[in-house]
């Protein structure tokens, strides 16, 4: 059993649009909401059907930005946010998957988003101090009452997932995949095949360094990602063997290696759509070509012969209750 409306226009547009960084995260010094409007206005006039959020990022302001933008064109798009993560006062995060906070959190959302449905409702994170049954039962509610039309989740281990979508089936998962984070082709990506859920793929730029245009030591130390291991300039340096990779492919296919990298992430299933997040039109429009890229089996060997990754990112520790980061998906 699916949720036909959101597994049907997720097949429609297999590039979607990650609103995060609009509202911080990366160079927040750059947020630029009126610029950030004109490109979610354009990715509707391209054909992307897919806009991702959440309520902390902001906190709140990022599902008002997208609200506002989408005012007119909300039968054109696909609004996907996300709940149980709670953003204090210090900016810490923490996990919140009691089922008054969901219920709470969707109302918000709602008035925020300037929408009387949200097409795919996420949790975020799980919540270790709550059964997951609960929290996955309230958001199943949710769609009974029509204020949802789909349920997915994030971060979550394979047993988790097999679980809630026993008690309530699950349209997609929203895990990283890149070239240069494809941990979950060997785990998480097999499950959706077995379940037939759609996997949304985020950071398939890699968090911007796969296009080349992140080099070491220039970001700013208000920008999240000068806090990742993955991003200091030492494995910045030590990663830049992949990203000549991605760009030999590219000149070859005289494409961008932006483009190519996003070509990968489709090409792994296809249930998989890809996110990438830009606040740019530029970008926005580079991306968005990818769709009609399409890498042979002798680039995706070249690809995946590449070197792994040096560094972990933050958020990837941050899958089980531990450290709790500041910023990122």
């Amino acid at each position: 059993m699916r949720k036909t409306l959101i597994a049907e226009r997720l097949k429609l547009g297999r590039v979607g649009l990650g609103c995060m960084t609009m509202s911080g995260g990366y160079a927040p010094e750059n947020r630029d909401d009126a610029e950030s409007i004109r490109v979610i206005q354009r990715a509707v006039e391209l054909g992307v059907s897919l806009f991702d959020t959440a309520d902390v990022y902001g906190p709140f302001s990022n599902e008002r930005l997208l609200g506002q933008a989408l005012k007119g064109r909300r039968d054109s798009a696909v609004i996907a946010t996300k709940c149980g993560l709670v953003a204090g006062p210090d900016g810490v995060l923490s996990r919140d998957g009691r089922p008054e906070h969901i219920r709470a959190a969707c109302e918000g959302s709602l008035r925020r988003l300037q929408t009387d449905v949200i097409d795919l409702y996420q949790l975020h994170r799980v919540d270790p101090a709550v059964p997951l049954a609960e929290t996955w039962g309230a958001m199943a509610e949710l769609v009974t009452e029509g204020k949802v039309r789909a349920l997915g989740i994030s971060h979550a281990t394979v047993d988790e997932l097999s679980a809630v979508h026993a008690i309530f089936p699950m349209a997609a998962v929203q895990y990283e995949l890149s070239i240069w984070a494809a941990d979950n082709r060997a785990d998480i990506l097999p499950w959706c095949q077995v379940n037939d859920v759609d996997y949304v793929a985020f950071s398939p730029l890699g968090r911007g360094y796969l296009s080349g245009n992140v080099a070491g030591g220039s970001l700013d130390a208000a920008d999240s990602r000068s806090r990742d291991p993955r991003f200091t300039a030492d494995a910045m340096a030590a990663n830049e063997i992949i990203v000549k990779g991605v760009r030999s492919v590219a000149d070859r296919l005289g494409a961008s290696p932006a483009q190519v990298a996003i070509a990968w992430t489709l090409a792994q299933d296809e249930r998989v759509v890809a996110l990438p997040g830009t606040r740019t039109l530029r970008w926005l429009q580079e991306d968005f070509a990818a769709l009609n890229l399409r890498l042979s089996r002798e680039d995706l060997r070249e690809l995946d012969a590449l070197p792994a990754t040096t560094g972990r990112m933050n958020w990837d520790r941050w899958r089980v209750p531990g450290d709790s980061p500041t910023a990122g998906r």
